[in-house]
């Protein structure tokens, strides 16, 4: 099932649930039938009829009791079917005539759907017809980019690369299709005419018949060969054919702003001709992917509807699910054979034009292989969270056998140390709720693979996720144990270089990882994670997608994080690690970055905003952007004060802080989670949810606000259980994450509901050409 249409397929619970009412009335109605285990017992001894026993076929007085005895009538029309059930007198008739008019509604339902959607994919079978013409007439110009005016072979080997394009893709001949065809056959259609042309003026003419069909026979090879070799047809197609460009790159943006032309002109190159086959490319396996879900779409809703008729046969003691699933097959649903012609003629036109005639590698690519979960990555899973459990543990045996927390130099140990290694415990934490919500999402059948537009078979799934997450856990525990095991130089007392330099080598190693061009751990799902990155940091430069402010999002709950960054840069850049000397609190340039660092997740976020406002025309994307605007005011605000400690930016911060958390508590409710709508049949929720036990949601809006509250501590300075300052800096940035990942379900949950409610299964792909229109009519 399509999650998507979810609402669109034929309602079998509900149909179901009609039945079991039916019977119901029945069982307290009828009597009680007696028990029947002794004759049970004696069919065993009845008489055996043989295996090649031949049915007898009914008499005609019996087919005739057979019609009479039938329960409906089933009439089918252009809106779709009515059913008329002939025994309403019956005891129970009611209950049976309100199933058939339920399951009426449902197929008619089921069968508007399926016509729109093979409509608007007989419609995109159109505009690639065009885009094929297209393709494949740049395709010979880059070959052969001269003598094409006078090369008869050539000219009608173009022409018969293109008739065979359009004869692979019209199924039925949708608009654009009988446009490019007719063009073909009113050029046969003007020869003969010609012909009788010629036929008729022999006729009237003096001369004799014979000689002058001879004549007109040799005029007419010689037209022929003229046209042929002076009219370019398929190659005049790319007049009025362009680029299509978007505005997806920093240059065509700025470009843009400044209202200067991108350019659209053809340019015959084989770069060119390599980018627009990679686009047609994806553009045939994203519409042979919607074919199929098309074909499955159409068999389920008639095994459903088989099934629910066979069960009300067996509960009614009916004959009715015959008659009813003849007009089921003779439907536009049952019938109708749009659907498997045209992925036939898709198949051969990507076979042919892509896939270089080979069949196996063709259908590979059309139909790639479902992702199977692995026993070896919950293996490998298992064993590294058995490893850090077992550090963990050893990392508080060592610390309390030792009596590290005892130490003069543990002060200077949390200082330093604890924020190079809290780095890698806010991603794993983060992993961890990523992880979590993937699980959650599968179970609630919510489709982020299709929102986040991950490519089929490369989405990471929660084991994948953990055990990567795990992985990373593993390597920096151990660095802290053998952080803590190398502490000093028993002779010198000295500390040792290459201890301090633990962590900086992970955090190479892990940016080394992310960066390996290779084809090994998770190469797609890297690049994919990079490439939202990258369109971050160049947010008013790129156009916005969910995956990118998604990553934003994320982003700016780990401040902390990308402080822990500054931190590895300012301690390992001016030679601190050497003595184990922190004196980045008492450097300017390194509280000046503090401030920059502390905003520029949220700027990335406003800047964002903005291009989706001027792009979109949405004003509620201005509204968002002043959320992250006042929330750089407010981080900023308590930035300086933990670094001035004045009453006057306490206050500031006190103030800042309230009016952002009100702000952002209010958008995630109301606009990111879509609750508190008004008229909602669940009170302070919406209409349609997901997870079943509603509390579910209470709690999360309560976790909400609670979490939001973590910068308190950061304006009172207040403590737990008298923890250092740096671990309840890491607590608080860790309640955040959590609070996080838990807003990721409920936003991922409510951009699928929205989906649902459009149908929207199926992401837009960017075609190479585009057509002038305009030209044409014209001409």
């Amino acid at each position: 099932m399509v999650p998507e249409w979810h609402e669109a397929y034929l309602d079998y619970n509900f149909l179901k649930t009609l039945l079991r009412e039916l019977q119901l009335f029945q069982q307290k109605t009828r009597p009680a039938s007696k028990p029947l285990g002794l004759m049970r017992s004696l069919t065993l001894y009845r008489s055996f009829s043989g295996l090649t026993h031949m049915r007898r076929s009914p008499s005609p007085h019996q087919k005739e009791l057979d019609i009479e005895n039938q329960p409906i009538l089933v009439n089918s029309g252009a809106q779709g079917s009515e059913t008329t059930f002939l025994m309403t007198a019956e005891e129970g008739g009611e209950y049976e005539l309100v199933y058939f008019k339920r399951l009426d509604d449902e197929f008619n339902k089921v069968l508007k759907f399926y016509r729109c959607k093979v409509n608007e994919i007989m419609d995109e079978a159109g505009v690639l017809n065009k885009q094929m013409e297209a393709f494949i007439a740049f395709r010979v110009k880059v070959d052969n980019p001269e003598g094409w005016d006078n090369n008869m072979e050539e000219t009608t080997q173009l022409a018969s690369d293109l008739a065979n394009s359009i004869a692979a893709l019209s199924a039925t001949t949708p608009s654009a299709a009988r446009a490019s065809s007719r063009k073909v056959h009113m050029d046969v259609i003007d020869e003969d005419q010609s012909i009788t042309i010629g036929k008729q003026s022999n006729e009237s003419g003096d001369e004799s018949r014979d000689g002058k069909e001879m004549e007109i026979t040799e005029i007419q090879e010689h037209e022929k060969i003229d046209k042929r070799a002076k009219r370019p047809a398929p190659l005049e197609i790319l007049k009025n054919v362009r680029f299509n460009t978007t505005l997806e790159t920093p240059r065509s943006t700025i470009k843009g702003v400044l209202n200067i032309p991108n350019q659209k002109d053809l340019k015959f190159s084989k770069d060119n001709l390599k980018k627009a086959e990679e686009k047609l490319k994806t553009a045939f396996v994203e519409f042979y992917y919607k074919l199929r879900l098309l074909k499955s779409y159409s068999f389920l809703n008639i095994l459903a509807v088989s099934k629910i008729m066979k069960k009300y046969d067996k509960i009614a003691s009916r004959s009715a699910s015959k008659s009813y699933m003849k007009m089921v097959d003779n439907s536009y649903l049952g019938s109708s054979d749009e659907v498997s012609k045209l992925m036939e003629r898709v198949e051969a036109t990507f076979i042919k034009h892509f896939s270089n005639s080979n069949r196996s590698k063709g259908m590979n690519t059309l139909r790639p292989k479902a992702k199977k979960e692995k026993h070896r990555i919950t293996l490998a899973m298992g064993i590294l969270l058995g490893c850090t459990i077992s550090l963990i543990l050893a990392l508080v045996l060592v610390i309390r056998a030792r009596h590290i927390l005892d130490h003069q130099g543990s002060t200077l140990y949390m200082d330093t140390m604890f924020p190079l290694y809290s780095l890698f415990g806010f991603i794993v934490l983060h992993m961890l709720m990523y992880a979590g919500n993937i699980y959650f999402w599968r179970q609630y059948r919510v489709n982020y693979s299709f929102i986040f537009g991950f490519k089929q078979g490369t989405e990471l799934g929660y084991r994948e996720v953990l055990l990567v997450g795990f992985c990373l856990s593993v390597l920096a525990l151990g660095s802290v144990l053998a952080n803590l095991d190398m502490e000093m130089d028993p002779m010198t007392l000295d500390y040792r270089s290459f201890t301090e330099l633990l962590p900086a080598g992970l955090v190479l190693l892990v940016i080394a990882i992310t960066l390996c061009p290779f084809n090994i751990i998770y190469r797609s799902s890297r690049f994919f994670l990079l490439t939202c990155l990258f369109h971050g940091v160049l947010a008013p430069l790129y156009k916005v997608t969910l995956p990118d402010f998604f990553l934003a999002d994320q982003l700016t709950s780990q401040v902390q994080a990308i402080r822990s960054l500054e931190f590895y840069i300012c301690y390992y850049g001016w030679g601190d690690f050497k003595h184990r000397v922190n004196n980045c609190s008492s450097n300017d340039v390194f509280n000046t970055f503090s401030f920059i660092v502390a905003g520029i997740p949220y700027l990335w976020r406003f800047m964002q905003c903005l291009r989706r406002m001027f792009e979109e025309r949405d004003i509620m994307q201005g509204y968002n952007g002043l959320k992250y605007f006042l929330t750089i005011v407010a981080v900023c605000t308590r930035t300086a004060y933990n670094l001035n400690g004045s009453v006057s930016w306490r206050c500031t911060a006190w103030t800042t802080s309230i009016v952002v958390t009100i702000f952002c508590t209010y958008w995630d409710i109301v606009i990111d989670w879509g609750l508190f709508q008004k008229n909602s049949r669940n009170r302070f929720l919406r209409d349609k949810l997901l997870v079943q036990n509603k509390n579910v949601y209470y709690v999360a809006m309560v976790m909400n606000v609670l979490f939001r509250l973590a910068w308190m501590q950061t304006v009172m300075n207040f403590t737990i259980f008298s923890l250092h300052r740096q671990a309840m800096i890491t607590l608080v940035a860790s309640l955040e994450i959590i609070r996080r990942g838990i807003w990721n379900f409920f936003r991922l949950e409510n951009e699928h509901l929205n989906n649902v409610g459009k149908h929207r299964a199926f992401k837009s792909v960017p075609l190479p050409f585009n057509y002038d229109e305009d030209e044409d009519k014209d001409e």
